[in-house]
């Protein structure tokens, strides 16, 4: 097989290193690239960021479903300061390579080239394979015969989108998206959020992972109603002056169940220590909030008991409901893919007050329910119950 080295740092990993990979594939005799990330590199001894851990995952989230790449972690493996002399040689017993393997270099690091550990033994083991990453970089006086690899130039640099990180600025298009999943999650180079919500990383972290999990094992409807309804959370929550994250995290979890099999739900439902009504028995499917609360927080280590609240309560109502809880029913009701839902209300979103909108919403929901001939569960005769007591008391009162 024919084989060509890429190393790196990967602190973090962007797309200017796999469009460079796959340039190589692309465009000249190769059959896999190697990507070996640095334990530590000699020439960035104060570099700061991911751990080795944290790269190499990052790496290998990226380059998911490309059999055409690879990565090896033999220089993470001896740690200390990685010297590529010592990785061909490695690489070149291990794989034993058709003809010599290529080692691809930014022409950014052909001036100091010669300060690099045993430069001719290099060049007697490995084709040369020179990229363009900067204008203007003469390769004249580079000794050692090699290929010009006619690349676009791309201008990102892990320096770059470290400090862009850092400073908030706008980074996560110039990593592979599996990388800023960890990179979120983990929150990596000083990443803590968005916006107003940037304090709670660990609330953030969550979300990635469940959104993530929840594109890949749901129904492209039902994942971009979640979606929806997690982004119509976010932004009451914004106007009503909750937490945005927790709306979020409920918005994008509160359907996680929704397709399972009745017994699942049911087994589910029962680790919450309620009972299972005559109608839950009857329509199973009517569980899957109150299975979702469970699994959020077995799964995924939610405690909060709002976010909780708002998963379990989405579909039926409770009385009692807090201002998150009333907001993921609104947003679940209301989110812009949903056909049914009334104009008029997803109006109101914009304007009164919040127990406004969902009174509108909940009595709405009923009339459907009625409409339809179909059962309205007991949490929501509860809710419609206590409203009307509240109402009335507020009659009396005035």
């Amino acid at each position: 097989m024919r084989l060509a080295v890429l190393g790196g740092s990967f602190n973090p990993v962007h797309i200017g290193h796999l469009f460079l990979a796959d340039e190589v594939l692309s465009s000249l005799d190769y059959d896999r690239v190697i990507l070996v990330p640095a334990f530590q590199s000699c020439f960035k001894l104060n570099a700061e960021g991911g751990s080795p851990r944290d790269r190499i995952e990052m790496l290998t989230a990226s380059i998911s479903g490309d059999p055409r790449l690879t990565i090896d972690d033999c220089e993470l493996s001896r740690e200390g300061i990685s010297y590529t002399i010592e990785t061909l040689i490695d690489i070149i017993e291990r794989y034993k390579p058709e003809g010599k393997p290529g080692l691809i270099l930014g022409d950014d690091l052909i001036p100091d080239f010669d300060k690099w550990q045993r430069p001719d033994d290099i060049a007697e083991l490995a084709d040369f394979i020179i990229a363009q990453r900067e204008d203007g970089i003469s390769l004249e006086n580079f000794p050692y015969p090699y290929k010009v690899l006619n690349n676009k130039i791309i201008p990102v640099s892990s320096r770059q989108v470290r400090e862009k990180i850092g400073k908030g600025d706008a980074w996560r298009y110039l990593v592979p998206a599996a990388a800023r999943y960890i990179i979120e999650d983990r929150g990596l180079y000083g990443f803590t959020g968005f916006g107003e919500a940037r304090e709670n990383t660990e609330v953030w972290g969550k979300i990635v992972r469940i959104e993530n999990d929840m594109r890949t094992g749901l129904e492209w409807d039902r994942f971009l109603h979640s979606r929806n309804v997690a982004l119509l959370a976010w932004d009451l929550c914004h106007r009503f002056g909750c937490d945005p994250q927790k709306g979020y995290l409920a918005g994008i979890a509160h359907d996680m169940c929704k397709d399972f099999e009745a017994d699942k739900l049911i087994r589910l439902a029962r680790t919450d220590g309620g009972n299972i009504s005559k109608l839950e028995q009857h329509k199973p499917g009517l569980l899957h909030a109150r299975a979702a609360a469970v699994l959020v927080k077995k799964r995924y280590g939610i405690t909060d008991k709002d976010i909780l609240e708002a998963i379990r309560y989405h579909t039926t109502g409770t009385r009692d409901m807090g201002p998150l809880a009333k907001i993921v029913y609104v947003a679940d009701k209301l989110e812009v893919s949903r056909a049914e839902a009334s104009p008029v209300l997803q109006k109101m979103c914009f304007t009164g007050s919040l127990e406004s909108l969902f009174a509108a919403v909940l009595n709405d929901t009923v009339s459907h329910l009625r409409h339809k001939q179909l059962d309205i569960s007991y949490g929501t005769r509860r809710l419609l119950a206590a409203m009307q007591k509240r109402n009335n008391s507020e009659k009396n009162e005035g």
